[in-house]
C-alpha cells in the first residue's frame, strides 16, 4: 500500500507555544504533522552513494490489515523476523489471541513451537516479557507513559497489580520515562489489560519492533524556562503509534525497535542524540515549528550519535514527519543481522540526501521544508538539576523531585507516591529518564509537611551527589540478557566510593548489565558495562568494561572504553581513582590530614 499521499490530522486543545499569537488563542486547533533539524553533535556522513532503484522498493506489504514482508525480501532473514512471518504477533491483542494463550498451562505451551514463540517472543507487542532464564513463567509489563506523565490513580492500580505477587512483584522507572513492572503471570494478563485501559493506560506496543515510549521534557507546563510545552506532541506521538491504544499495524513490523522524543527546554532533559527522530524547536519565518534529528542509538557492536536530516516541520505536521519516517524505516530497512538493522544502518546505505528523499515521498504533498537556522535550543546553557524543590512558573506552586535509587521501588512505595501526589499536589507523578520521580504542582504552603514525610527519607530530594547520577538497568536479576547483576551492586559500589573520597561536583554514573546498554552507559560520565573477564588467579568472575566522558546537554558526547574486564571486586578503588583524576574529587584520608 503507498502510503506517499496519506493524510490524517488530529483535533487538540493547541500547546503552549512561544510566540503572543499561540497564547492568545483558546479556540482548539486542528493540526497536522511534521519535524526539524536540532543543535546536537552531528555525525558526519560520506557522500550519497549510488543507490540502484530496485533497492528502493518497499519491502513490505499490506495483507488482511497487517504489514507483511514480501516472499522475495525473505533471504537471510534474522530468526525474529520469522517468527513474526509465521504469525502475526499483533492478532494476540488486535483478534483477542492473549485471551486463549492465557488459558494454558505452561507446559502446554511449551509443548509447541508457535505458543512457546507467542510467550517468548509475540507477547513483547503486547508489553509482555517472559523472563524464562531467570523466573519462568513470570513476565515483566511495559507500559506507555508518554511524557513520563500519570496519575495517582494509575500508580495504585499498578502497585495493586505488584501487590499480588510479593516479593516477585516490583517495578521499575525506566530510561524512557516510563513503568515497567514485575512478577506478571499469563492468566492474569487479560484482566491487567482490561484494568489499564480502564485507568487510562496501555502496554501495547512497548516492545520488540514497535516504537518506544515519547519521551518529553520532565517538567512540561511548569518550568519557567522551558521553550514549549512537550506534553501535547508526546500524546499526539503516542495516541498515532498505538492508534489510541487499539493497535495500530502500519508501525508494528518494524525491522528493529525505534525511539522517539520532543526537546522543550534547554536542558535536553529528552536526550535527543540517541533518538531514532528527535523533534528540536526552531522557528521559521515567524512560524514556531522544529528541525530533525535521526538516527541516534545503542547497540552491542555500534553506537551512533543522532544527525540533522535537514528539515523542519511546523508544529502541526508533528504527525506526518513521523508517520514518513516511520513508514520510510519499515519499507526499506533491513532484515538481515539484528546488529545492523537499526535505522541508522539505513541512512548509511542511503546517505542522509536518499534518506531525506524517501522521507519526502511519503510526505502529504510530497514537500518537506529545509532545516531553519533559528534554533530556540541554546547553544551554551548549564543543565540543571530537578531533584529538590523548585518554584514552577505558576506562582505559588512548587515541583518536589526525589531520587529513587536505581529507579527501583515496592508496591508500598507506589501507594505512598500516589498518596503524596493526591495530599500535597494535584494527583500527578512526572517519571524522569534518570529513574527519578517529580511531584508537580505542590502549593507553597504545603511543601514543609511534604518534605517531612516518612517517605522522603527513602526517596530524598537531596541525595548525595554520587547518588544524584546513579542509573542502573534491571541487571541478572530479572533480565535473561544481563551478564551481572546491576542495581544492588550500583548502590554498593557507589556507598563504598563515597567513603573513599569527597565529590563535590556531579558525576553521571550508569551501570549496564549487557552490551545493550539499556542504561545508556555511553552518555553517562562514568559507565559500567557487565561482562566476564578473569581476576588476578586466572579464574572467571563478573566484570565491568569501564567507559569515561560521556556528556549529555548542548555539548552531548558518547564515552569511550577507560578499561576493559574490570573484575567487580576491584571497581571501587578504580572509580575512586578515576573521580580524583578526571572530576576534581579528593581523598577523605588527605582531606582528613589537611583539616
Amino acid at each position: 500500500m503507498s502510503s506517499s499521499s496519506s493524510s490524517f490530522s488530529v483535533r487538540f486543545a493547541s500547546p503552549l507555544l512561544p510566540s503572543p499569537a499561540a497564547a492568545t488563542s483558546a479556540r482548539p486547533k486542528t493540526w497536522r504533522v511534521h519535524a526539524t533539524t536540532p543543535t546536537v553533535a552531528p555525525v558526519t556522513t560520506t557522500s550519497a552513494p549510488e543507490v540502484d532503484a530496485e533497492r528502493l522498493e518497499p519491502r513490505v506489504e499490506e495483507r488482511d490489515g497487517y504489514f507483511v514482508l514480501k516472499e522475495k525480501f525473505r533471504k537471510g532473514i534474522n530468526p525474529q523476523e520469522k517468527v513474526k512471518i509465521e504469525k502475526e504477533p499483533m492478532k494476540l491483542f488486535m483478534e483477542n489471541g492473549i485471551e486463549d494463550l492465557a488459558k494454558l498451562s505452561m507446559e502446554e505451551i511449551d509443548q509447541a513451537k508457535n505458543t512457546k514463540d507467542d510467550i517468548d517472543v509475540r507477547l513483547k507487542w503486547l508489553g509482555l516479557f517472559h523472563r524464562r532464564k531467570h523466573h519462568y513463567g513470570r513476565f515483566m509489563m511495559r507500559l506507555k507513559l508518554p511524557n513520563g506523565v500519570t496519575t495517582s490513580e494509575q500508580t495504585r492500580y499498578l502497585a495493586s497489580v505488584i501487590k499480588k505477587y510479593g516479593k516477585d512483584g516490583c517495578a521499575d522507572v525506566t530510561t524512557r520515562q516510563n513503568w515497567q513492572i514485575r512478577g506478571v503471570v499469563l492468566p492474569d494478563v487479560p484482566e491487567i489489560l482490561k484494568g489499564l485501559a480502564q485507568v487510562g493506560l496501555t502496554s501495547l506496543q512497548s516492545g520488540m519492533d514497535n516504537v518506544r515510549n515519547p519521551v518529553g521534557n520532565p517538567l512540561a507546563g511548569i518550568d519557567p524556562e522551558e521553550i514549549v510545552d512537550t506534553r501535547p506532541y508526546t500524546n499526539l506521538l503516542s495516541h498515532f503509534i498505538t492508534a489510541n491504544a487499539q493497535g495500530n499495524p502500519t508501525v508494528t513490523n518494524l525491522p528493529r525497535k525505534w525511539n522517539v522524543c520532543v526537546v522543550g527546554s534547554h536542558d535536553l532533559y529528552e536526550h535527543p542524540h540517541i533518538n531514532d527522530l528527535a523533534y528540536m524547536p526552531a522557528t521559521k519565518d515567524g512560524r514556531f515549528g522544529f528541525n530533525l534529528l535521526v538516527g541516534g542509538f545503542f547497540s552491542p557492536k555500534r553506537c551512533a550519535e543522532a544527525i540533522p536530516l535537514d528539515a523542519w516541520v511546523a508544529a502541526d505536521d508533528v504527525l506526518p514527519v513521523c508517520k514518513a519516517v516511520l513508514e520510510a524505516y519499515r519499507d526499506l530497512g533491513s532484515r538481515g543481522n539484528r546488529q545492523k538493522t537499526r535505522m541508522m544502518w539505513l541512512i548509511d546505505e542511503l546517505g542522509i540526501e536518499g534518506f531525506r528523499a524517501e522521507v519526502v515521498r511519503r510526505m502529504p504533498g510530497q514537500e518537506l521544508d529545509r532545516a531553519s537556522s533559528e534554533d530556540l535550543v541554546r547553544r551554551q546553557w548549564d543543565r540543571r538539576d530537578y531533584l529538590g524543590v523548585y518554584p514552577q512558573k505558576q506562582e505559588g506552586f512548587n515541583y518536589v523531585g526525589l531520587h529513587i535509587p536505581v529507579g527501583r521501588v515496592q508496591a508500598d512505595d507506589m501507594d505512598e507516591l500516589a498518596r503524596l501526589a493526591d495530599t500535597y499536589g494535584s494527583g500527578e507523578l512526572r517519571l524522569t529518564v534518570e529513574q527519578n520521580i517529580i511531584i508537580p504542582n505542590v502549593d507553597y504552603s504545603k511543601l514543609e509537611a511534604l518534605l517531612k514525610e516518612p517517605l522522603l527519607e527513602k526517596f530524598s530530594p537531596q541525595p548525595s551527589i554520587l547518588m544524584k547520577g546513579l542509573v542502573a538497568c534491571t541487571g541478572n536479576q530479572f533480565c535473561g540478557q544481563a551478564i551481572i547483576e546491576t542495581k544492588a551492586r550500583a548502590l554498593k559500589v557507589t556507598k563504598e566510593v563515597e567513603r573513599l573520597v569527597d565529590v563535590t561536583k556531579p558525576v553521571r554514573m550508569h551501570w549496564t548489565g549487557c552490551p545493550n546498554s539499556c542504561a545508556q552507559v555511553q552518555v553517562a560520565d562514568i559507565g559500567f558495562m557487565g561482562c566476564m573477564t578473569r581476576d588476578e588467579d586466572g579464574k572467571t568472575c563478573e566484570g565491568a568494561d569501564v567507559f569515561l566522558g560521556g556528556r549529555i546537554g548542548s555539548d552531548s558526547h558518547l564515552g569511550d572504553i577507560y578499561k576493559k574486564g574490570v573484575p567487580c571486586k576491584d571497581l571501587v578503588p578504580l572509580v575512586a581513582d578515576i573521580l580524583v583524576e578526571h572530576f576534581g574529587a579528593v581523598l577523605r584520608e588527605r582531606e582528613e590530614a589537611e583539616d
